[in-house]
Formats: C-alpha cells, sequence, structure tokens
C-alpha cells in the first residue's frame, strides 16, 4: 500500500522535493504486473546517492529487465526521519512510495566502512528486523504472504570485506553488479514461482558466482571463515563486467546534486599497482571503453539531459590513452553550448596541452594532482611511478594553461615512511612555487590534503598499521611547516576516522554487536562532519560495551609496522618481515579477488627494497594472478589521433527577440525551491535545443529572469519568466519546444514575444494576488461568516499595521503591512472559478476551513506583502491564532508600459 508522503512533504521538511521521484528519468513500472520488486537503496541522503553512477547504472539496468521493478530509497535527513517515526510511517520508495518491507529485495551499497550504521537506520525506519537471523522463517517464502525481504550488499566495502556486516545481510553481491543483479533477479523469479523457503532460495543463490551467504559460512577460532555445509563453494569469486556507458544516461534530479552532471565512464580497473590503494586491486583487470561509444554517449547524454557538465570517469583518467581524442571531439561537438568536462584526479605525469584544452575553458573546473608521497623514494616504496620531473612537467603545464589554484593529495603514515618523508611533502610544494612563476602571474596556490594511511584488505600493505600518537605527531610536523609556505591551504584527516575506519575495514564478525550498539548510540554517518566527538564517543562506548578495547587499543598503538624505526637523517631499513603475521588467516581469505595472497606477500617484500613493478596495461606482466577465465584481460584501447581543436565556447551574446513566458507550478511542484526551478528551466531549454542568448564576462549565464521567487509550498497559476533568444523563433514554435521539455506540472499558458527594449518583468512587477485558506489551531473556535467579513472591514478600515522586521544586515525595523495591502476579502469557494477551486484545499475539516482572497505589492524592491503577513493582520484583529494551510498565487500584475 503506498504511503501518503503528501502528509509527509510539506514545505517545513528540508528539500521535499529529494523524496517525490518524479525526475526526468525516474521508472514508474507497474507494480502488479513485476514478478520481482528491488528497490536500490542507498544509505546516504539523495543528493550524495541520486549522483552516484552506480546506483544509475544499477537502476537502469534492472529496469529493463521483462518481469522486474526496480525503485529507489535514500537515508532521509533528520527531520524528515523525525516524522517518519512520530507518525509511525515506515520508510518509502520514491517511485511507488510504497513502504520497503512491501518489496522482493532490497540492495544497499555499503562503499564506506562507516556507512553501515546508515543501513541500520534505514531497516529500522522501514520497520525490518536489522539481523538475517532474525528475518528468517519457515515455509513458502512470500513478501506478499508477510515474509521479510531479502537484504543484500554491494559496493567496495562489501566487496572487500563483508565479515563485520555478516549478520546484517542475507547475501553480499561481490564486484560488479552489471551482469549478478539480472542473474539474482531471474532466480528470485524461479523460486517464487516454485514456492521455495528463504533458505532453500539463498541456497540457489549461493551457487552464483559472486554472491556470498554469510549464513552458510563460519568463523573458526583463528579468524577464518569457512563453509559450514558441503554444497557452498568454500571461496565466492567476486565478478567482472565490461562498463556499459549507455545505461549512465539516466536521472537528471530537480535538486542540486554532489555531483551534478553527467557522468560517462570511460575505463574500469587499474593496473598501477599502487600498493596502498584497494580500488586498484579490486577492480582489475583493466577495460577500456571504445572512444567512439564514449564520444556518442556523451552527446546524446548532454542533449537528453540538459546538463551544462559532464565527467569522464575511471581511476585514473589519464591512463584511458584515448583520453585527449576523445576530449577535444567532444568539446568539438559540443563547441556552441556553453559545456565544461570535469575529470577526477589524474596522474600529473600525462597532464598536458591537450588535456588542459578540454578541462579548460570558460567554466575552468578544479584540477587535482594525487602525488601521494613527498620524496621520490617513498614513491618508489608505494610504486606510485612518478618522478620528480613528472610532477613538475605536469604542475607547471596547469600554471601555463591558467590554472592558479592546483589541489595535491599526500597521504602520511606509509610503510618506510621516515620524517624525511613526511618534510618532503613542504619542501615538494615549495620546490612547486618557486618553478611556476611567471611575470605579470600570481604565485601557483595549492590546496593540500593529507590523509593518513589507512590499511585496505587485499593490498600488499594490508598488515602495516600506524599508530594514532605516530599521525598526530607527523601532521603536527607538517603544521608547522605549513605555516612558512604561502598561499597554501591544507585539510587533515582526523585520526580518530583513520582508526575507526581501520578497525572496521580489517574488522570479522565480532565486530556486528560493536556496529549495531553504535547505531544505537546515535553514530550515523553523517554524525562524523556534523559532531565529529559525539560520534566517536558512540563508536568507543559501543566497543568497550562489546568487550573489544583491547582490539581497538591494538589500531590505536599501531599493530604492526613493517619498517623499523628510523630518524629525520636516515632511510627507513626494513625489518624481518615476520612470517606468522604475514601467514596468518584474515577475515577475507575466503573471498576470491583474482589476486592471490602469495602475489600480495611478495609485493610487500619488493616494496621495503623500494622496487617497482610494471603497469601490466602498458608494460610487462606483473603476474598478479588475475587475468584469465574467471575475470578476463585487460583491454587497452590504442589511443586515436588527436583532432584539431576548434576552441572553447564563444557565448552568443547578440539579443534578437524577447519570449516572456506565463506557466503555473502544480501540484508536486510546488515543493520545489526556485533555484531548484531556475536550474529545471535552464537544462529544459537545453533539451529544447533553444538558442538561447548568453550574457557577457567570463562566467557567461543564459538569460533567463523570472519575475519572482515563489515560496515553497506555493502553487500557483500565473509565473512569469523572460526569456531571451539569439535567433529569432516563431512563438508557437518555442512554446511547443518548451512545454515539451517541461514537467507536466508546469504548463505554459502564454508565451508572448516584447520588443527588446521593454523592462524585464522583474522591473515591471508590482502586485500580486493570493488565495489563501486556513483554519483555526486546535481547540480555537470556529468563526461565523459574519465575524470574518467584520474582521476583513477592520482591517480596511485601519491605517496602520505594524509589524517587526530584520533586514540582511541585522537592523530591525518597523513595517506597515497595511500600506501593502490593496483588497482583502472573505471567499464563497463555491463561487470562485474551478480552475482555482481546484488548488485550494479539500480536507475532512472542510467546515472549518476559510478561504480568503487578498491583492498585495509585490515588488522585488523588498516591498512584498507574504500571505503569512496577512495572517499575521488577522490575528491581530480576531485576537486568536490560525494556520495557514494552503496557498495559491493567481496572478502576478505589471506596470503597463
Amino acid at each position: 500500500m503506498a504511503v501518503a508522503i503528501e502528509r509527509l512533504l510539506t514545505s517545513g521538511i528540508s528539500r521535499p522535493a529529494r523524496y517525490l521521484g518524479n525526475e526526468l528519468g525516474a521508472i514508474h513500472k507497474d507494480w502488479h504486473t513485476a514478478a520481482v520488486r528491488w528497490v536500490l537503496t542507498y544509505p546516504e541522503v539523495y543528493e550524495v546517492g541520486a549522483s552516484n553512477l552506480g546506483h544509475v547504472i544499477l537502476y537502469s539496468i534492472l529496469n529493463a529487465q521483462p518481469r522486474q521493478l526496480c525503485d529507489r530509497a535514500y537515508l532521509p535527513a533528520p527531520d524528515l526521519s523525525a516524522k517518519l517515526r512520530e507518525t509511525q510511517t515506515p520508510l518509502f520508495a520514491v517511485e511507488s512510495r510504497r513502504s520497503l518491507i512491501d518489496f522482493d529485495i532490497l540492495g544497499f551499497s555499503l562503499s564506506y566502512e562507516l556507512g553501515a550504521t546508515n543501513i541500520l537506520e534505514m531497516l529500522s525506519l522501514a520497520g525490518i528486523p536489522l539481523t538475517w537471523q532474525e528475518r528468517a522463517d519457515e515455509g513458502m517464502w512470500n513478501v506478499a504472504q508477510g515474509s521479510y525481504p531479502l537484504i543484500f550488499a554491494g559496493g567496495q566495502t562489501a566487496t572487500s570485506n563483508p565479515e563485520p556486516y555478516a549478520d546484517f545481510f542475507d547475501f553480499i553481491a561481490l564486484g560488479d553488479g552489471e551482469e549478478l543483479l539480472p542473474e539474482i533477479g531471474l532466480i528470485l523469479e524461479e523460486g517464487k514461482a516454485a514456492g521455495l523457503s528463504r533458505e532453500a532460495l539463498l541456497l540457489d543463490l549461493a551457487q552464483v558466482p559472486g554472491v556470498y551467504v554469510p549464513r552458510f559460512y563460519d568463523m573458526d577460532s583463528d579468524g577464518s571463515v569457512r563453509p559450514n555445509r558441503p554444497d557452498v563453494p568454500e571461496r565466492i569469486l567476486r565478478r567482472v563486467a565490461a562498463p556499459i556507458p549507455a545505461y549512465s544516461i539516466g536521472l537528471v534530479p530537480f535538486v542540486e546534486t554532489v555531483h551534478d552532471r553527467l557522468t560517462i565512464e570511460i575505463r574500469r580497473g587499474c593496473t598501477r599497482g599502487c600498493r596502498f590503494c584497494q580500488p586498484g586491486m579490486l577492480t582489475r583487470p583493466a577495460r577500456d571503453v571504445e572512444p567512439q561509444q564514449v564520444i556518442e554517449t556523451v552527446e546524446q547524454g548532454m542533449r537528453a539531459t540538459g546538463y551544462n557538465e559532464f565527467s569522464l570517469l575511471s581511476l585514473s583518467c589519464s591512463d584511458y590513452l584515448a583520453l585527449p581524442a576523445v576530449g577535444v571531439e567532444i568539446k568539438n561537438r559540443l563547441k556552441d553550448e556553453n559545456i565544461s568536462l570535469s575529470l577526477p584526479s589524474q596522474r600529473v605525469d600525462r597532464f598536458d596541452e591537450n588535456i588542459a584544452h578540454i578541462v579548460g575553458g570558460l567554466r575552468q573546473s578544479s584540477l587535482t594532482f594525487a602525488p601521494e608521497a613527498g620524496t621520490q623514494r617513498l614513491r618508489d616504496i608505494i610504486n606510485k611511478g612518478l618522478t620528480n620531473e613528472e610532477l613538475l612537467q605536469g604542475v607547471k603545464t596547469a600554471y601555463e594553461q591558467g590554472w592558479e589554484r592546483i589541489k595535491l593529495y599526500f597521504m602520511i603514515g606509509l610503510p618506510g615512511e621516515t620524517d624525511a618523508d613526511v618534510l618532503g611533502i613542504a619542501d615538494t610544494i615549495r620546490w612547486l612555487q618557486r618553478e611556476c612563476r611567471g611575470k605579470g602571474k600570481k604565485p601557483l596556490g595549492f590546496t593540500v590534503t593529507i590523509s593518513n594511511f589507512t590499511p585496505k584488505p587485499h593490498t600488499p600493505f594490508q598488515w602495516h598499521s600506524v599508530s594514532t600518537a605516530e599521525f598526530e605527531r607527523k601532521q603536527w610536523m607538517l603544521r608547522q611547516e605549513f605555516r612558512t609556505i604561502r598561499g597554501l591551504k591544507a585539510n587533515f584527516t582526523d585520526v580518530r576516522i583513520s582508526a575507526m575506519e581501520d578497525f572496521l575495514g580489517r574488522g570479522d564478525r565480532r565486530l556486528a554487536c560493536v556496529i549495531h550498539r553504535a547505531w544505537q548510540l546515535g553514530a550515523g554517518m553523517d554524525a562524523w562532519w556534523e559532531s565529529l566527538d559525539r560520534a566517536f564517543t558512540a563508536w568507543t562506548q559501543a566497543i568497550a560495551e562489546s568487550g573489544l578495547t583491547w582490539k581497538y587499543r591494538q589500531i590505536e598503538t599501531g599493530e604492526w609496522n613493517v619498517c623499523a624505526e628510523s630518524s629525520v637523517e636516515e632511510e627507513a631499513s626494513p625489518s624481518t618481515l615476520p612470517q606468522p603475521v604475514l601467514d596468518a588467516a584474515l577475515p577475507w581469505d575466503h573471498l576470491d579477488t583474482g589476486i592471490s595472497k602469495s602475489w600480495l606477500k611478495a609485493d610487500l617484500e619488493r616494496a621495503l627494497e623500494a622496487a617497482t613493478i610494471p603497469d601490466c596495461s602498458f608494460d610487462g606482466c606483473s603476474h598478479c594472478g588475475v587475468c584469465g577465465a574467471d575475470f578476463g584481460h585487460n583491454v587497452v584501447v590504442s589511443p586515436p589521433a588527436i583532432p584539431q581543436f576548434n576552441g572553447q565556447f564563444v557565448p552568443q551574446t547578440e539579443r534578437v527577440q524577447r519570449l516572456r513566458v506565463w506557466f503555473g507550478k502544480h501540484g508536486q511542484m510546488a515543493l520545489l525551491s526556485h533555484l531548484d526551478l531556475v536550474r529545471l528551466f535552464d537544462r529544459a531549454i537545453r533539451r529544447a535545443a533553444l538558442p538561447i542568448a548568453f550574457t557577457g564576462g567570463f562566467h557567461p549565464g543564459p538569460r533567463i529572469s523570472f519575475a519572482n521567487a515563489l515560496s515553497l509550498g506555493v502553487t500557483s497559476s500565473s509565473e512569469i519568466v523572460d526569456i531571451e533568444l539569439a535567433q529569432p523563433m516563431t512563438v508557437t514554435d518555442f512554446h511547443t519546444q518548451l512545454a515539451a521539455q517541461l514537467p507536466d506540472e508546469l504548463p505554459i499558458y502564454q508565451v508572448e514575444s516584447i520588443a527588446l527594449q521593454t523592462p524585464s518583468a522583474t522591473q515591471l512587477l508590482e502586485q500580486a494576488e493570493y488565495f489563501i485558506t486556513l483554519c483555526p489551531v486546535p481547540d480555537a473556535p470556529s468563526p461565523t461568516i459574519a465575524q470574518w467579513h467584520t474582521w476583513i472591514e477592520t482591517i480596511l478600515a485601519t491605517d496602520t499595521i505594524a509589524v517587526e522586521q530584520t533586514t540582511k544586515s541585522g537592523k530591525v525595523r518597523l513595517v506597515n503591512l497595511r500600506e501593502r495591502l490593496f483588497e482583502l476579502q472573505w471567499v464563497d469557494t463555491n463561487l470562485i472559478d474551478e480552475k482555482i477551486r481546484s488548488f485550494i484545499s479539500s480536507e475532512p475539516i472542510a467546515e472549518t476551513i476559510t478561504t480568503v482572497r487578498f491583492l498585495g505589492s509585490c515588488r522585488n524592491d523588498g516591498t512584498v506583502l507574504r500571505p503569512e503577513h496577512v495572517v499575521y493582520m488577522l490575528e491581530s484583529v480576531a485576537t486568536q491564532e490560525w494556520q495557514l494551510l494552503q496557498t495559491h498565487r493567481t496572478r502576478l500584475i505589471l506596470q503597463t508600459v
């Protein structure tokens, strides 16, 4: 049964539009004809989840399957979470608005160690037991008859070491999900049709490569994990799939998201072999996407979505050898559309003028490089494959191409690191600033992030850890050095976060009780950023209550350092590797990622000798063991010729036509903020391919001007926007093309061509007419019609009704609301226009509801009479409080010119 979200999502909820499920690209499939009903549940707020590429791709793939329905759910913000608990409303999926407990299967993305508490929060809000033991049932598994949904997790953390979280999930999906999830869907469909029990269904799933069912495995006393029945595999294979860019063209959220752009994957996997990097080990082999496929997908995606920015995604974009050619070709094709390209952190040694051209332009994006270490010796230890000369060449190229500030990532606490290596970070920054100077140019500035090395499973450095005290000492050293460097902004990762990541990331099943208790104590992932002290206190209390303080103390003090202590003057010398430590069972040994544990140990030996290994995508094989029948082989596309660059976007600033558009804002669109509405119109105009004129200057913007910002939650049938074009169009064609790209609840009523010299609607705006519905607050008397007439007459006969208002500068001034009111009347709802009546509340308490029409000032200099002002005036004369139920704006009145 659908949840009545209309009662939940009001203007009092922060950014309510993120819960509506009506974005461009949202898929609504018939509930009753679906054989299997999925929810992809992202355990983060909507702005993070809706822009996650994996989330979008899997949502699109599952909905492309016959008889499969896939909906979405996100972690609600604290205000909605509180309202759900207060009203005892279960957490719902955004498209169908059904409770999560109604679905067959819920998939959570577990991509970060501390994110598990958010998953427990979502399960709790949905009314679903937290552990697989509590969800176990006898007989036929059927959600419609009361069985609980299957709960599973995927993502990087789930793939690397799911053991701390094993109690919470029925199964884990290891590796890439593009092929795995549809296979799971077919098995669920067959299992439902056959009337299998939950256990029998999970046993079938356990036979699928890539599916790990924790209930069929036990942890031994040595920490290893072994099957508890003979009919499941001893080791579970990680799944590998080729990227399919077409599925990236999906959702276009109405609200601004963290990555508010089209994102296209160009390469999956990395073979650089950085010894600290878990994604580089867990995503092998490398798989390039054909350049023409990337170009066509971006071109199609930009025109289908209306975004003004796109990103090409890979663990190391610069290792996609076709990047310069692809980027230049895309920029050439979209040259006239004011579109920019952003790239994630890239290899500084491959940054050249070609890449500078494609990421540059009028909206120059930020540029991020990750040297990781401050000295050549340490970069060799971690197998970074970057020389000082290459670092300087890349940074210098960026400076010469116009970048005045660059982001750099470094890491401290790496194996073999000395104080000289730590101080080398500051020396490197000074050296780069000295070498990057130009006459008449600002000195190069840096934003530097210093991360604490955290050992990750399935990497050569998984056995190495550093004490919290040592991290704090090294951070202090760098802070002292950074004080002497101008133009530098430094960010340091909190050592407590790093310790918790390590504690969970390399833990075993004993940690389930810690995670559960930490969640009960309020340790949601957001708490680390909003109140770090509170979150840390919750986690440490949970650890203490679980009797695992000793284990956490090992993390804090550094369980094992693979290198002997050394002074600033001398290099670290490798200690004798303690084989018992290296050979001990690890909680993730039963997961087959393709890289053998023996190879990881051998590579650790090479690291201690500062010996590098080749990047097997371009040089000799590193013999890690991945390539073969199970995981495939590296797929590297040869770079095509780089086309001639046609130059950056030149905005069409000439204005040849101005169109005035009257439109409405109905239904759920009332929950869209004004800034989100502006963004929506911009994207709709791009999708409609309208020849919009741009402003000039360094940051040209489309010439779109709204007459007035409508308050959140208010509907309207008289909004106005002026749009200026660089090429003339007929009014009919403009109307048809724009209306086709707008939601139905943003109808266009009229389009009029006006003279270019005519003042804008913003300048001409004078008055606005509203209909508001009110009712007495609880326990207050319901007035008669005669009383309403008396109150209104009293207000109209009064010269002054003052209210205090605080200006932006903080000054308090008195404002006479009465002089802003021109008309006020009680309305008989039976006599008003049917179109207006459709916007007025028809609650069960209709006999206590009153409708009032008023006409008041609405000028953009701040002389405005708002609906709440009218309520204030009514309360002043009636001496009782009113509840404003609904507001509808019927007219915006412009000066006659």
